[in-house]
């Protein structure tokens, strides 16, 4: 009677909803095989919204982080719906099935992300590849303009071959996280340019939520921090700086808008463990939240004072000082963020034994971009240091590389002081005026135009830039077109259809933290045991494709992807490839470098790249630290499960 009842219970509780959770089970199974492949396994990530089953066609019975990579170990079809068996890793671990719709393939760790369409058009989705490629082969203007001018105004046909277009703004991934893979691709010739022609998903973390100006709780405002190289030549221009912002504190006072514009100021010298008498290499003098009040700015800039000594040579440590204004201070609540740079001197490179930063240009460039901080530079050249005039300027241009706009650079002939203060005065009013106009409310006006100083065609240049820029990050405060398309097949152009030579998407690699943590110590180890003379060129080459190859296709396999990361056999020794790399749209520049290649190069370029290697290793440890810069996409707090797409050029 006992056993009866049982069983009785049992047959009831199967035909129940089910109410339990879906745990992770250990099998002996392995995950399925890429087509074609030997080693690379099937994988997707799981779209917002998707739920676990226990088994295919049952209830969803569990919420998924959004963007899970899981491996696919088998695949069932039930009741016309088809279903996939998935793990998060490839050893057996077997977590549920997933509805095959609630996924994306993602058989390669490649993203791609839209560029800010600063002059430029934004980027059309096409419903196929043969529309894409005929439009971009033909190269038939009229007809393009026309499909833009139809997404532009939302009056796409039903027929159209144009199914989305980009955005309007910028999106920053902290705020509004959205993911662009890339499912396959093809080549076309765009004029003389060759272009990719990407099929993608576009997915957003969530639903952007309609937004306007005057919903708005904060006003506009913006941050603008100097940094001022205070070594024993630069007096004058740290005297004229101040008088720069006491100008813009009076014209803000005026506009009753006090706190809308402020000002931060960091001061660097260089390395006083080498030179005891420079005091410090870096240090913040006022920070943003300080400089809201002008008295209090204008007392704490008296401490800025010029170095009493002289450093080693006539470069400083200038990257010290950005680096600091960048990640020390608070940029939050600031919806524009500048800073600039004033020096006489070139940088300090991040092979140099005296850089505090071990960054290069191309790296505290990014971290910049990473924060939304856009760098100017104002380079005093200075008849001291006409030597090294050239290889200053061929730095900073690089720092202050704007994407869509280029160099954010100028250089003072004869490090003038009355020159000077006039660019100084200019661009700081300009930026404020910018501020006044969106404090106002007064919309942007769909062609930015700048004021031109007709003598000074340099600083003209740079007053157009100034201005495109402000128009740029006036959308993206307004959001306007902020919603990322929902789109879940898709072809896209990596160029311009207009100016093919320009670029309208970044190629990047979504990794935790973890596995960035993973990246650097392994890169880190190949570079120490090549150093160490553990390893022949051709081994070392091999172990530094074998860590590209896995961060692209397959990044939980970092930590095992080279014998020096604890492996045991790389992927050249376990002849594995050249199917990791032979379907990748993009490579890296190491995927691209034979052992010929490296034996032909002189001594100076071998150098060279092993030098660019160790500053991606300090660009991975700076992303890392900087935990506002992740993004947690179950919303809890940061953690090695965290994210951020990786720009594809900071790879190995």
């Amino acid at each position: 009677m006992i056993f009866h009842l049982i069983r009785t219970l049992i047959l009831s509780l199967a035909l129940l909803p089910a109410l339990y959770t879906v745990t992770h089970a250990e099998t002996n199974a392995r995950p399925l095989l890429m087509e074609g492949k030997q080693s690379l396994y099937q994988r997707v990530l799981a779209i917002p919204g998707a739920r676990l089953s226990r088994n295919a066609g049952w209830r969803s019975e569990q919420d998924v982080t959004p963007f899970t990579a899981y491996y696919v170990y088998g695949r069932q079809q039930v009741a016309g719906r088809d279903w996939l068996q998935v793990g998060t890793d490839r050893f057996g671990g077997i977590d549920g099935w997933l509805a095959a719709e609630q996924t994306i393939t993602w058989n390669q760790g490649l993203t791609v992300a839209f560029r800010d369409p600063i002059d430029r058009d934004r980027a059309l989705l096409f419903r196929d590849a043969k529309s894409l490629e005929s439009l971009a082969t033909s190269g038939d203007r009229v007809a393009y303009k026309k499909l833009y001018e139809q997404a532009l105004a939302g009056t796409l046909p039903k027929d159209s071959p144009v199914i989305a277009i980009q955005p309007a703004a910028h999106i920053d991934i902290q705020k509004d996280f959205y993911l662009v893979p890339i499912r396959e691709h093809r080549e076309a010739y765009v004029g003389s340019e060759k272009a990719r022609l990407l099929r993608v998903s576009s997915v957003p973390l969530q639903l952007a939520t309609k937004e306007t100006a005057s919903e708005k709780k904060d006003r506009y405002s913006a941050g603008l921090a100097f940094v001022i190289d205070a070594t024993q030549s630069m007096g004058p221009y740290i005297e004229r700086t101040s008088e720069a912002v006491g100008k813009v504190y009076d014209a803000l006072r005026e506009a009753d808008l006090l706190g809308h514009v402020n000002f931060g100021l960091v001061g660097y010298r260089d390395d006083p463990t080498d030179t005891p008498g420079l005091d410090y290499r870096a240090k913040t003098f006022v920070t943003l939240q300080q400089g809201r009040n002008p008295q209090t700015f204008m007392d704490k800039v008296n401490a800025l004072t010029p170095a009493t000594v002289s450093s080693r040579d006539f470069q400083e440590d200038a990257y010290a000082g950005v680096h600091r204004a960048i990640t020390e201070l608070d940029w939050s609540g600031h919806h524009a963020r500048y800073l600039v740079l004033i020096t006489d001197a070139g940088a300090r490179g991040g092979d140099d034994p005296l850089s505090g930063t071990g960054m290069s240009a191309e790296g505290l460039r990014q971290i910049a971009l990473d924060k939304g901080i856009a760098i100017f530079v104002l380079h005093l050249k200075t008849p001291r240091g006409a030597d090294n005039h050239a290889a200053a300027e061929a730095q900073y241009k690089t720092l202050s590389h704007f994407p869509g706009l280029g160099s954010l650079y100028y250089g003072v002939p004869t490090g003038d002081v009355k020159a000077f203060g006039k660019v100084l005065d200019t661009l700081a009013g300009q930026i404020t005026m910018q501020v006044r106009v969106a404090a106002a409310g007064q919309p942007p006006a769909p062609a930015p135009v700048a004021p031109t100083a007709q003598d000074d065609a340099q600083l003209a240049a740079l007053q157009e830039k100034v201005a495109k820029l402000g128009y740029a990050l006036r959308l993206r405060y307004l959001k306007q077109g902020q919603a990322v398309p929902k789109v879940f097949d898709a072809w896209v152009m990596d160029r311009d259809f207009i100016d093919p030579e320009r670029a309208t998407l970044d190629v990047r690699v979504l990794l935790t933290r973890d596995q960035l943590s993973d990246l650097h110590d392994v890169l880190r180890r190949v570079l120490q045991t090549a150093e160490e003379g553990l390893l022949s060129p051709q081994n070392f080459l091999n172990e530094l494709k074998s860590l590209a190859a896995s961060v692209a296709r397959d990044p939980e396999r970092i930590a095992a992807a080279t014998t020096t990361g604890g492996g045991g056999q790389s992927l050249a020794d376990l002849g594995f490839m050249r199917e990791y790399i032979e379907d990748l749209p993009y490579r890296g520049e190491v995927m691209k470098l034979s052992l010929e290649d490296w034996e032909t190069w002189p001594a100076a370029d071998q150098i060279d790249f092993l030098a660019r290697l160790e500053e991606k290793i300090a660009y991975y440890r700076n992303l890392h630290d900087h935990t506002d810069l992740w993004v947690s996409l179950d919303g809890g707090p940061i953690d090695g499960d965290s994210v951020f797409p990786i720009p594809l050029e900071f790879l190995p």
